[in-house]
C-alpha cells in the first residue's frame, strides 16, 4: 500500500530496501512461525542478516560497520515491520545499543565488539529495567563497586530483549547510591564474564519470537576499559540516547500498523458475507478510509521525526510524542483490524490475531505512554 510518495530515501536507498525486503520474505516469514512457537530466533539468523549488510549500517567503517547511515537501519526496521515480525530484534541490536558504545566507548571497547556486531557473531541487548524499578530508571539498585583494576557488578535485571541470545549488554548500575540519577553509570559487560548468569525466558502474551529474559549479575568483574564515558553520567547519555530508542519505536509502530491494513484491505476484499465480499459493506470501506486517513498521518508524523534526526534536532520531548502518538495509534488500528476479520481475527494462525497481541507492548517499552506524556508535560 502507497500512503503517499516519500522524499527521505534516495535510489540506493530504494535498492537496499528490496534487497531487505527479499530477505525479509525468504529467511524470516516462513520461519516466524516457528520462531514464535520456539520463543527464540536462532543465532544463524543474526550473521545471515550481517553477511548481507543489514546489521549496524550506521557504524564507521573503522570499526567494521559500512558507515552507509542510520537511513538503511531504518528501512530494516520498516521491512521487519511490514511483515509483522517481532524477532529478530535488529532494531535494538543497531539503532538503540551500538549509538552506546561508538558514543561513549573506549577505544578497546570499540574495536572489541562492534565489528562483531556488524557482522551478526555477536548479539547487543541493553539491560537497564529491574524487577522493583520499571520505567524508573533513577531507581537502579544493581551496583559497580570500583575495584582496584576495575568494577564489581552486583544486582538483577529483567525484561530484557535479545537476553537470552546476546553476547554483549549494555548495563545501567548505580555507582553511588547517595547521588540517586547522578550515580547511575553504564558498563559494558561479556556474557562469557564469570558470575554472570541467565534466568528464564519470559512467559509473555505477544511478541513470542522474540526472547526476552532476566539477567543475573554476581560479582562479575568488568575492566575499566568497559566503563562508558564518565562515571555518573550514565543517566545522562541515557537520555541522550533513548531520543533515537523512540524514534525506532515509532518507526516500528508505524509499518506494522501499515502492514496490519494491507492484511486487512486483502482479507475483506476476497472474504464474502451475505452473498458479496466485506469489502462491498459501506461500513468497511468507511472503516478502512479512516484507518488510511490516519495512517497518512502517522506517515508524514514518522518521517518528519526521522528528518529531524537527520539533521541532528531530535529532542527527548519531540521524540517521546512521536513514541506516544504512533504506540497509541498502532493500538487502535490493529483493533479495528481484528474487528474487520470478525471471529478469524481472534485466532492465532491469522497474522491479525498476532499483531493484536504483539502492539499491546508499544505502549510500555521504551518507556510507558504515561512517561511520554510527563515527559510532554514538562515542556509545556
Amino acid at each position: 500500500m502507497t500512503i503517499f510518495p516519500r522524499t527521505l530515501f534516495s535510489e540506493e536507498h530504494e535498492l537496499f530496501r528490496d534487497q531487505v525486503r527479499r530477505f525479509c520474505e525468504a529467511e524470516i516469514a516462513p520461519h516466524h512461525s516457528q520462531w514464535e512457537r520456539d520463543r527464540r530466533v536462532p543465532k544463524a539468523i543474526w550473521e545471515k542478516a550481517g553477511q548481507h549488510g543489514m546489521l549496524c549500517c550506521w557504524v564507521p567503517e573503522v570499526y567494521g560497520g559500512p558507515e552507509a547511515g542510520i537511513l538503511f537501519d531504518i528501512i530494516v526496521g520498516e521491512e521487519l515491520g511490514r511483515i509483522g515480525a517481532t524477532g529478530p530484534s535488529f532494531p535494538l541490536h543497531s539503532g538503540i545499543v551500538a549509538p552506546y558504545l561508538v558514543d561513549f566507548g573506549t577505544e578497546s571497547v570499540k574495536r572489541r565488539y562492534l565489528p562483531g556486531m556488524v557482522s551478526g557473531e555477536k548479539i547487543a541487548a541493553i539491560a537497564m529495567t529491574e524487577p522493583g524499578t520499571g520505567s524508573d530508571l533513577a531507581a537502579i539498585r544493581t551496583t559497580a563497586v570500583e575495584t582496584g583494576d576495575g568494577w564489581i557488578i552486583n544486582g538483577q535485571k529483567t525484561f530484557i530483549t535479545n537476553g537470552l541470545n546476546a553476547d554483549v549488554i549494555v548495563l545501567a548500575c548505580s555507582t553511588d547510591r547517595s547521588l540517586g540519577s547522578k550515580g547511575i553509570s553504564l558498563f559494558v559487560v561479556d556474557a562469557g564474564s564469570k558470575g554472570f548468569s541467565r534466568g528464564r525466558n519470559l512467559e509473555k502474551i505477544g511478541q513470542h519470537a522474540q526472547d526476552t529474559a532476566e539477567l543475573f549479575f554476581t560479582d562479575v568483574f568488568v575492566p575499566k576499559e568497559n566503563l562508558l564515558g564518565d562515571p555518573g553520567k550514565g543517566f545522562i547519555y541515557m537520555m541522550k540516547e533513548l531520543a533515537q530508542e523512540r524514534l525506532i519505536t515509532s518507526v516500528q509502530c508505524q509499518a506494522r500498523a501499515e502492514g496490519a491494513f494491507e492484511t486487512t484491505v486483502a482479507y475483506v476484499k476476497q472474504r464474502k458475507a451475505f452473498g458479496r465480499s466485506i469489502f462491498d459493506f459501506q461500513n468497511t470501506r468507511f472503516k478502512l478510509a479512516e484507518l488510511k486517513a490516519t495512517l497518512q498521518a502517522g506517515r508524514a508524523y514518522c518521517d518528519r521525526l526521522i528528518e529531524l534526526r537527520l539533521s541532528g534536532e531530535l529532542d527527548a520531548t519531540q521524540a517521546a510524542a512521536g513514541k506516544l502518538w504512533h504506540s497509541e495509534a498502532l493500538g487502535r488500528i490493529v483493533d479495528e483490524c481484528v474487528q474487520l476479520h470478525g471471529g478469524y481475527g481472534y485466532m492465532t494462525e491469522y497474522p491479525i490475531g498476532r499483531a493484536y497481541v504483539d502492539a499491546r507492548i508499544e505502549r510500555i517499552y521504551a518507556g510507558t505512554s504515561e512517561i511520554m506524556k510527563e515527559i510532554i508535560a514538562r515542556s509545556l
